[in-house]
């Protein structure tokens, strides 16, 4: 066995959404995703899911080697607030995207159903680079960090 372990790759990370279609656009228009792939998904799946009647649509969108999976609920719907995460809930806390230009790609996101955390808005100094750093969410509370790091 190698030290990645016996044929191990990262697949994707999955992300339950209320509205595909709005989701796609937020992440294909306003972040520069491509979709890459689309399935049906049904009762097959349900105890790999551990849902029971589960039907839903999946999208495979795909950016710089990161593949999300955004799930859309048909059966039985979604359960969960929309509500961001506090960073020091236990799971996954958020996907980081490096920028060129924070304010640009937060206006993107906004207009595209997403919400700025301006109160979140952190600008350092680190070594004469000048390093600016946003929280925002998706339309349905994912957690999006955006990152200049002056280079």
């Amino acid at each position: 066995m190698g030290r990645d372990g016996p044929g191990l790759s990262v697949s994707h990370i999955g992300v339950c959404v209320s509205d595909l279609d709005a989701s796609l656009r937020f992440y294909c228009q306003g972040l520069g995703f491509e979709e890459v792939a689309a399935h049906e998904v049904g009762e097959e799946f349900a105890a790999l899911m551990e849902v029971e009647g589960v039907r839903l649509r999946s999208r495979m969108v795909r950016r710089d080697g990161v593949t999300l999976e955004l799930l859309d609920y048909d059966s039985p719907g979604t359960t969960g607030s929309a509500e961001r995460r506090p960073m020091n809930q236990l799971g996954l806390t958020h996907l980081s995207l490096r920028v060129d230009d924070v304010g640009a790609v937060a206006a993107t996101i906004e207009s595209l159903g997403g919400t700025v955390v301006r109160s979140t808005r952190t600008t350092l100094d680190f070594d004469g680079t000048s390093l600016d750093f946003l929280y925002c969410t998706d339309p349905d509370g994912v957690r999006i960090e955006l990152m200049d790091l002056g280079g």
